[in-house]
């Protein structure tokens, strides 16, 4: 059975949370629209956030990959080449995180440095606001 993976991270156009209600086994958000309960289904508006969010790496992996094995103290070719292949495995890794859901505490933490998704009535993205990183560029 799939899961709604950024549940508790959706909000409407009116900054209202979206909660999840199964139809069947199918995870959905319900939008609150006016008095009328619309069911989208979670894995279209989870899936439009996973390429928004991985649309970033497309063209980076082999940077990405490289960095990220240097992260590790395993700079070696073989370990550089797992993680790009891992990277380029985009559609693979949604349905594991599909089936498996954010763990709470991710969704959590999320939620608290910012993390957030708006979506309209029929469940198109309209926005995904990302935690802002900020480092030492010594810009006050």
């Amino acid at each position: 059975m799939i899961k709604a993976v950024f549940e508790g991270l959706v909000y409407d156009p009116k900054g209202e949370p979206i909660k999840v209600a199964y139809v069947g086994s199918e995870p959905c958000y319900v939008l609150n629209d006016d008095g009328f309960l619309r069911y989208i289904p979670a894995g279209d508006v989870d899936w439009q956030v996973w390429e928004a969010l991985t649309s970033q790496i497309i063209g980076h992996e082999d940077i990405l990959s490289k960095q990220a094995a240097k992260m590790l103290g395993q700079e070696d070719i073989f370990t550089v080449a797992m993680l790009r292949s891992q990277l380029e495995k985009k559609d693979e890794q949604f349905k594991a995180i599909q089936e498996k859901g954010l763990p709470e505490e991710a969704r959590q933490y999320l939620g608290m440095m910012g993390f957030r998704i708006t979506i309209d009535i029929h469940g198109k993205v309209i926005e995904v606001n990302q935690p802002q990183v900020y480092g030492d560029e010594g810009n006050d």
